[in-house]
């Protein structure tokens, strides 16, 4: 084994000068080479650093639920025109929190609570920018007849108001004098002849011009050679005084037009122009040439059509330096013409992107900045100042840094403590960041955990233990301190305490980094096959990731590690799939498949497999990129409208997901297909006669071809279908023959038909069999947990915080067991500890109850309220926050 130690992880050169993998990859099945040797152990402490937790730039309140409250109370009262702005703040909020799905919805509603064209153009391509790899759906949907507006850009000009300038009077009722009726523009050598009236309605410049005290009331023909303008633009100008329209204009003619509309004060010729250029922007390119014409010329609509096509195409727009150009380099009356009232979400859309490309660059500060301008409340304040003061940091420009950390703490946010510490700690002020956070734990209640984690940054030895300790305590998530304390324990030469230790946060949080430590620690103990499993399932999560600070792809280092490995067939490949599968190894078949996909083999089925792995891990982007790699890959149509099925069944279209199954089947019978057909029927259907359909469905799909593991899991299903019919014969016949393919998860259902038949000892030891097996495991002690007494109940439900902190039924449990021992405030507090670093409904809605019990109506309607925005629709908690909003005075 190699010795390992953790870097200082504010050390200022910490960063590594060379990379080499090589030299310690030259190995012979498992031992260093002799010339390797010597250099290896040193060569390896330098790759195992441990990055201090990243200062998140996002909005962190202290009580999120409280946050999250105030705004449901505020949208239940506000004005139309504010809901936009109040979906956004929730955006923030649900982003803060790491709940991508949330924070997507907040942002639709965002978009169809829009009360202006800027906040539709503005909120629909967000929204389009973080669904990514979405428009698929939308594909698919409406090739079932059914069509989404989100991903269809709007029509700018005709959902713009029309412009009402009131005409001048004609003539002045005293005038005395008579007037021609017509009059005569020469411009150089041309005449445009036009009618007197009509052109002086245009605008009152040209009224005063025409029947006003100027010599030129007097004129039949007025020079216009000197303003610039042509003949044939004229000749426009009179044909809309006549019409009132412009019709086959061309785009230079129209421009000149907007041009002399302006100069003249022609409101609604200006309009016209405005309209008619806007519907002439169809490619990037025309926007970037027209960007500036509509800045100049202060024309909204040209100017919001062309802001939709550089929307339009995030991220890939802010690349191009005229976008980035047309963006930074305007004035405050410009970023108005540009995009209304939606100036502060316009930059705070804009941020979010280009901080996701490069946080450090000038264009994310030049954001920033105008992020802050255009804020209107504290908490958009906060936002702004607490980002603007994570990019300074990353640019080292400390100063001003300290400056916007300063200003976001003082206006309420906490977390913005974060930054003032870790720059007083390059600033060489160790001791003060430490007292700066003992400070913030001292003054709230309860403190967080990443206060702690924060803390143990300025301290050493068993005080930094402590801290990252009672870190993991108050908010198991955080992932910095799994992995400190791994690779100290590694540097001790306690290798089975250090993956134990990285072990605990990989059973229920697939994060990166952490996979890529654990990467390391195999690496030490020279077990490449592991750590060839560990960056396969990195690979798998994402294809394009960096390891050690970002200076090495990891698709190089597999090439590395994979050398000194056994190499598999593909007979031997399946074999360790369905091993693994069998044991509920999920990371382990996550690898297995990847290694298949690079032998080239049948792609859409190992796809698909994948995707269903990524599920069970609670990586739903990621599963999503793998149905339609599966839907890619498909060798036939049949097999792709299997998949596209799947891809609407899991976005919500459970109907359109039916649709594709039976298209599927007509094409050919096959097991996928009935399989799909019977989990959507299963799932959805509310209709108890359904269940035969099912029934028969699953029993077609046995009758096709396929391979154990999904015979097993419908022969699973199919006895799930067979307890809720009451008939529990079949359904253990069915749970049996499961077990018989290895389908190890047939254990919990055998063990719910024991329990059925009054047999819950017998449910208990099927449980413990499953235990047994299965590697990821917390789900099994928690089902346990309902075959045994309450001591035992309780002994498996803390197991399953151990093993999995973020699944929320054992809190529940233990706060309705204290509830019932009339250990009401300890009942709350259990319940507490969990939203702490989890907005769960259920969670809510259990304290909400428990609030109203105990009669304080107030914090009853703050979790009622908090829970509605995590579930709008939910019944339940409606008919709650009804009853309890009827109580409050």
């Amino acid at each position: 084994m190699r010795t390992f130690y953790p870097s200082d992880s504010f050390s200022k050169e910490s960063h590594l000068n060379s990379l080499n993998p090589q030299s310690w990859l030259q190995v012979e099945r498992g031992k260093l080479s002799s010339s390797a040797s010597s250099s290896a152990p040193l060569c390896r402490e330098s790759f195992i650093k441990v990055p201090e937790p990243q200062i998140l730039p996002h909005y962190k309140p202290l009580d999120y639920v409280e946050v999250l409250a105030q705004i449901h109370e505020e949208l239940e009262s506000c004005s139309l025109h504010e809901r936009s702005s109040l979906y956004l703040l929730q955006y923030q909020v649900f982003r803060g929190l790491g709940e991508t799905k949330l924070g997507q919805r907040s942002l639709r509603s965002a978009w169809q609570e829009a009360t202006t064209v800027h906040e539709k153009v503005v909120f629909g391509s967000w929204l389009k920018y973080e669904k990514q790899g979405e428009e698929v759906i939308a594909e698919l949907l409406s090739s079932c007849g059914k069509y989404s507006e989100e991903f269809v850009p709007l029509d700018i000009a005709s959902c713009s108001p029309v412009t009402s300038a009131s005409s001048p009077e004609a003539a002045s009722a005293k005038a005395k004098r008579s007037i021609s009726r017509n009059v005569v523009f020469k411009i150089g050598e041309e005449r445009v002849a036009c009618d007197r009236k009509r052109f002086a309605s245009l605008s009152a410049p040209f009224h005063a011009m025409l029947y006003g005290s100027f010599t030129e009331s007097l004129l039949d023909e007025i020079d216009m050679s000197e303003n610039h303008v042509s003949p044939s633009a004229m000749r426009v100008v009179r044909d809309f005084s006549v019409a009132d329209v412009l019709i086959g204009v061309t785009k230079n003619l129209l421009l000149e037009v907007l041009v002399f509309a302006n100069k003249f004060c022609c409101e609604r010729l200006k309009d016209a122009c405005d309209r008619e250029l806007a519907c002439l922007v169809s490619s990037m390119e025309c926007a970037i040439e027209l960007m500036d014409f509509a800045l100049e010329e202060s024309s909204p609509i040209l100017a919001a059509s062309c802001l939709q096509v550089f929307l339009y195409e995030l991220p890939d727009s802010l690349t191009d330096e005229r976008v980035e150009e047309a963006l930074t380099r305007v004035n405050r009356s410009q970023v108005s013409t540009m995009a209304g009232k939606a100036s502060f979400s316009l930059y705070s859309c804009l941020t979010e992107v280009s901080m996701r490309l490069d946080p450090r660059s000038d264009r994310t500060l030049s954001f920033l900045e105008k992020v802050v301008d255009f804020a209107e409340s504290d908490r958009q304040r906060v936002l702004g100042f607490h980002r603007l003061g994570c990019t300074r940091l990353l640019r080292k420009e400390y100063r001003e840094a300290e400056e916007a950390f300063e200003t976001a703490f003082n206006l309420g946010h906490v977390y913005s403590a974060t930054g003032l510490a870790r720059i007083g700690y390059i600033q060489g002020h160790k001791l003060w960041g430490y007292e700066k956070l003992t400070s913030v734990i001292s003054s709230v209640s309860p403190p967080l955990g990443w206060m702690y984690q924060e803390r143990s940054l300025y301290c050493e030895g068993d005080k930094k233990l402590e801290d990252l300790e009672k870190a993991t305590e108050l908010d198991p998530t955080l992932t910095y301190p799994y992995m400190y304390r791994a690779v100290k324990l590694m540097s001790e030469q306690n290798a089975e305490a250090a993956l134990e230790e990285i072990n605990r946060i990989l059973g229920f949080k697939l994060a990166l980094e952490c996979l890529e430590i654990r990467f390391c620690l195999y690496l030490g103990m020279d077990d490449y096959e592991a750590a060839l499993r560990d960056i396969q399932a990195a690979l798998t999560l994402c294809p394009d990731y960096r390891m050690f600070d970002g200076k090495v792809a990891a698709r190089q280092l597999r090439t590395l590690v994979y050398e000194h490995v056994e190499s598999w067939t593909t007979a031997d490949c399946w074999m360790q799939l369905y091993e693994k599968w069998s044991n509920v190894d999920d990371i382990g078949s996550l690898s297995v498949i990847y290694q298949m996909l690079e032998a080239d083999a049948c792609k859409g089925v190992l796809y698909f497999r994948q995707s269903l792995l990524l599920l069970r891990l609670k990586c739903p982007e990621a599963a999503m990129r793998s149905l339609q790699l599966a839907r890619e890959h498909a060798s036939s149509d049949h097999e792709r409208l299997v998949y596209e099925g799947w891809i609407l069944y899991d976005t919500g279209h459970c109907e359109e997901g039916l649709q594709k199954a039976k298209e599927s089947i007509r094409i050919k019978r096959s097991f996928e297909a009935y399989f799909l057909q019977a989990y959507a029927l299963a799932e959805s259907s509310l209709d108890p006669s359904s269940s035969s359909t099912v029934v028969s469905l699953l029993e077609d799909a046995l009758k096709c071809p396929s391979d154990r593991l999904r015979k097993g899991q419908a022969l699973n299903n199919l006895g799930s279908v067979y307890v809720d019919c009451e008939k529990l014969d079949l359904a253990a016949d069915c749970y049996i023959n499961a077990l018989k393919v290895r389908h190890t998860r047939a254990h919990q259902g055998l063990a719910r038909v024991h329990f059925l038949r009054n047999d819950k000892a017998a449910a208990y030891e099927e449980m413990t069999r499953l235990i047994e097996k299965a590697q990821n495991n917390a789900s099994a002690y928690e089902k346990r947990s309902e075959y045994c007494d309450r001591e035992l109940a309780k002994s498996d439900l803390e197991m399953v915080t151990r093993l999995d902190p973020l699944r929320v039924y054992p809190y529940r449990y233990r706060a309705a067991v204290l509830m019932d021992s009339r250990k009401e405030a300890e009942a709350i507090e259990e319940l507490s500890r969990a939203i702490a670093f989890k907005a769960d409904l259920h969670l809510l809605h259990l304290r909400a109850a428990f609030h109203e019990h105990n009669g304080d109506v107030s914090s009853a309607l703050r979790d009622c309220r908090a829970a509605l925005s995590v579930d709008p629709n939910h019944q339940e908690m409606l008919e709650l926050h009804s009853r309890v909003n009827s109580h409050e005075p």
